[in-house]
């Protein structure tokens, strides 16, 4: 079980009146309120169009339901299927079921976000990515009005949550490694992943070769800034660039179906349509109720291991122990 009290990590500075200050968040209890947002995005009759979003949606409500102790009055729905205006998933739409998600957010709470659909990536503008581009999701009007950035999510969905509040977020889309700027990404050993400056600059030259060798000028081009960008030590100013402006005092975590360089599939499982991470993130909860952070990633991988190269990730809005069970602290006091 999570401690009851704040945890104070990294080193002490100076605050009012002189007194030392260190960054703080706190564990939450989940015992407080339960909402939820989920989103699933088909794109109907469009040239991108997806088969399993909307299914992933409505069996994350039912999941959230039947195992997590969420009511259904308590589950805000947005696919394109749906018959009132204000459940499709625009723009507007998706942004104020955002606010109203977190909105009087109190210690305790247990929010919860699931977003199936298309996502990708533009050029970052504020120095925080380390690959030099942000995530993005794209409502079903993004040809219009265009899509959301995570800079925007976050600044919607974990900046206003008060210490000891819980935001459970999962992205089963394309690119979403870091969809919501979560700054610390653990590896299935339970440990923050730190850059490997070499590794990426090796991993930079193959793609750029990659790229000339199939005459994609532009993947060259991305490919090879990238690699200036690894020596020049541009990775790890963003990344001090990150935990400086978006670590949070709240609980939050994210859940993503890749890395920010991947693609994320939409599948086919047991008959049905699916987002391939929906379908795991279901999956090795329904076999095993009780796991930590650092298993259930673990089992989330396995699952998808055999038939796809996605890898999905973990990240947090501060350090953590990945060795705290994730079920008790969602679902404690419901009878899970």
């Amino acid at each position: 079980m999570p401690p009851q009290h704040q945890q104070h990590y990294g080193p002490q500075m100076g605050g009012p009146g002189g007194q030392p200050q260190q960054p703080y968040f706190e564990y939450s209890q989940c015992n407080g309120r339960k909402k939820a947002l989920c989103i699933g995005i088909n794109y109907f009759n469009s040239k991108n169009e997806l088969k399993g979003c909307i299914n992933d949606a409505r069996n994350m409500e039912r999941f959230l339901c039947n195992h997590f102790g969420y009511k259904k009055e308590d589950v805000v729905m947005l696919t394109d299927d749906a018959p009132n205006p204000r459940q499709i998933p625009t723009r507007d739409n998706i942004l104020q079921a955002m606010q109203w998600l977190v909105g009087n957010a109190q210690p305790h709470d247990s929010l919860f976000f699931h977003y199936s659909g298309h996502g990708g990536q533009t050029k970052d503008l504020d120095g925080d990515e380390d690959d030099g581009y942000d995530e993005v999701i794209y409502p079903v009007d993004h040809e219009v009005n265009g899509f959301i950035v995570d800079d925007l999510m976050h600044d919607i969905m974990v900046r206003p949550l008060p210490p000891g509040c819980r935001l459970t977020a999962i992205f089963d889309s394309c690119h979403s490694g870091t969809a919501l700027d979560l700054p610390y990404i653990y590896s299935t050993e339970g440990k923050i992943k730190e850059p490997n400056l070499a590794a990426e600059a090796g991993q930079g030259l193959l793609s750029a070769v990659s790229s000339y060798a199939r005459g994609d000028m532009g993947g060259m081009f991305k490919s090879a800034m990238g690699i200036v960008k690894v020596a020049t030590g541009g990775q790890k100013k963003a990344e001090e660039v990150s935990r400086r402006t978006k670590t949070s005092p709240a609980d939050a975590i994210s859940w993503s179906g890749c890395k920010d360089s991947q693609t994320s599939a939409d599948a086919y499982e047991a008959g049905t349509a699916t987002g391939a991470m929906s379908f795991a993130f279901i999956t090795a909860l329904s076999q095993n109720p009780q796991q930590s952070y650092q298993m259930l990633l673990v089992n989330i991988r396995e699952i998808l291991r055999a038939k796809y190269s996605q890898k999905p990730q973990l990240s947090a809005s501060h350090p953590m122990v990945c060795f705290i069970w994730f079920v008790s602290r969602v679902c404690m006091l419901t009878g899970v």
